[in-house]
């Protein structure tokens, strides 16, 4: 299969996309979070904060505020006990060791680094090892030119205090989902992203993010093995103002490799046999970057269309809220869903969320003023507010009418699976993005950036959602042509990336643990 059909099968036609007769192998089931042996540790507080309001003290942190910023980003702060057929077929219980973030079936293929200025530890890159909530050293020593040199020398990195690197792993959902997991990966990596922001604000940081950088210097700065694991955002920290240049030397993967020893730390997997994934390392190499000349920037091209009426939403501002109780509170509730009223003022608060950010991809220091990404929805049962299929446009802050009607039936045929039952459900939100995914711009890198930048909106949505009261679960497995049939997106060039019901629900019955201090 040639990579842009796969794309589009990924996109249109999963079970295209995936091999022919794949049966998940339990027993090839590698461990949920990544352990390296014979490495020197240190281990993180577990006095975790309670709250984390809004913008918290702008000072450099030491050892304990890292392991907080860590652990509200990617800890393991859950563990629950399930019974899911599909997960577990002979009938017993399905252990999750869960995050703050969702994932696919709870898999989360992503890894976290840092490299780390900080007093109190020696300055070098680590691996966050979330099952333990310690910092493991791959490398020490000052590594500032190395990594600047990687980003083509767009960030003033002696500002920084630090520097997370996002990776995915993709055997770690592979196992499971076939192929389907490459569009997975960018989308839990944009959801790794959108906590990561959302903490860094509530802790005082600066933070932004690189999807473009020399991948061979990046993966051999953290010792990996790029067939196996790969780097998909860089992502520095600082408590002043940063400079992020649009300058680009011409430095080359080479150059930025062949000064630093290789390192190979060892690692532990439990899998006692792996498959391989042809088409995913085959992306993954088409997507690589070898020199700053490849990185570019990505304009806006879909606007919102100014046909049918508009509903105007109330004024909401900005939605203030504990980062932390909204963590904790953030449920996904499957066939839990029950249908209740929902205010146009909680939808308000909903939609009307802050989409900028500061990326390599945007003209603009802070991000475009209209998103790349683009909210969608068809909505039941809101106060005030007409069903139907409608898009959301953020700078005029209102709703734009696409088509008439209660569509919760349509959407529900459209499900692969019977898990969410959508005539309970108020709002169903797609995420739609271009379709060409910005190959044009980026080449094969652009369809796991689009990815990436649906995931970080997904997030905000979700923690939105929970803070006002409200469950929201992502969903895959729909019918991306009929949705986009209905908002009309074909001939906008755009597609539905990702759906997300968002209602009222009642608890799960379910034995669960916290993790919290």
């Amino acid at each position: 299969m040639n990579l842009e059909a796969f794309l589009h099968d990924l996109q249109f036609d999963i079970d295209q996309a995936n091999e022919p007769n794949w049966e998940t192998d339990w027993e090839a089931a590698p461990l949920p979070y990544k352990l390296y042996r014979d490495m020197p540790v240190i281990p993180l507080t577990g006095e975790i904060p309670l709250t984390l309001a809004d913008g918290g003290p702008a000072e450099r942190p030491d050892k304990d505020r890292i392991g907080h910023f860590l652990w509200y980003v990617y800890g393991i702060t859950q563990v629950s006990h399930s019974w899911e057929q599909e997960s577990s077929p002979d009938g017993s219980p399905l252990h999750s060791y869960r995050r703050f973030v969702p994932s696919g079936g709870a898999l989360y293929p992503n890894e976290l680094y840092i490299y780390l200025k900080i007093d109190g530890l020696p300055q070098g890159i680590y691996h966050y090892h979330a099952a333990q909530h310690q910092l493991v050293l791959l490398r020490e020593g000052d590594f500032d030119q190395d990594l600047a040199q990687a980003l083509g020398n767009r960030c003033d990195l002696p500002s920084c205090f630090g520097t997370v690197f996002i990776s995915t792993r993709f055997w770690k959902n592979f196992f499971k989902y076939n192929n389907f997991a490459y569009r997975l990966q960018g989308l839990d990596t944009g959801g790794v992203i959108g906590q990561l922001l959302e903490t860094s604000h509530r802790f005082g940081f600066e933070s932004g993010v690189y999807f473009q950088f020399i991948d061979a210097a990046v993966n051999h700065l953290l010792g990996l093995d790029p067939q196996q694991e790969s780097v998909y955002s860089v992502i520095p920290l600082s408590v002043e103002a940063t400079n992020w240049s649009t300058s680009q030397s011409a430095v080359g993967a080479e150059d930025t490799t062949r000064k630093i020893k290789p390192i190979h730390p060892g690692e532990f997997d439990r899998s006692p046999k792996t498959k391989e994934h042809p088409m995913l390392s085959a992306m993954n190499e088409a997507s690589m970057m070898e020199s700053p000349s490849s990185f570019q920037k990505i304009k806006s091209r879909a606007g919102i269309p100014k046909e049918g009426r508009t509903a105007a939403l109330p004024p909401a501002g900005s939605l203030a809220y504990d980062l932390a109780n909204a963590c904790r509170n953030r449920f996904s509730p499957g066939m839990d869903f029950v249908l209740g009223k929902v205010s146009k003022q909680q939808l308000a608060l909903l939609l009307q969320q802050s989409f900028s950010y500061r990326n390599d991809l945007d003209d603009l220091p802070f991000g475009s003023r209209f998103p790349r990404v683009q909210i969608y929805g068809c909505f039941h049962n809101i106060d005030g507010l007409a069903d139907g299929a409608y898009v959301y446009d953020p700078t005029e802050r209102e709703l734009r009418l696409i088509e008439p009607g209660d569509f919760r039936l349509d959407l529900q045929h459209g499900l692969s699976m019977d898990n969410v039952n959508l005539l309970q459900v108020p709002i169903c939100l797609h995420i739609a993005g271009s379709r060409d995914f910005y190959k044009n711009e980026l080449g094969y890198r652009g369809y796991r950036v689009l990815q990436m930048e649906a995931g970080i909106m997904m997030q905000k949505l979700l923690l939105a959602a929970s803070a006002v009261g409200l469950g929201g679960h992502p969903l895959l497995g729909f019918d991306a042509k009929a949705s986009d049939g209905l908002y009309q997106l074909d001939s906008r060039g755009q597609t539905s990336l990702i759906q997300i019901p968002i209602g009222h629900y009642r608890p799960k019955p379910w034995l669960r643990g916290s993790l919290l201090s």
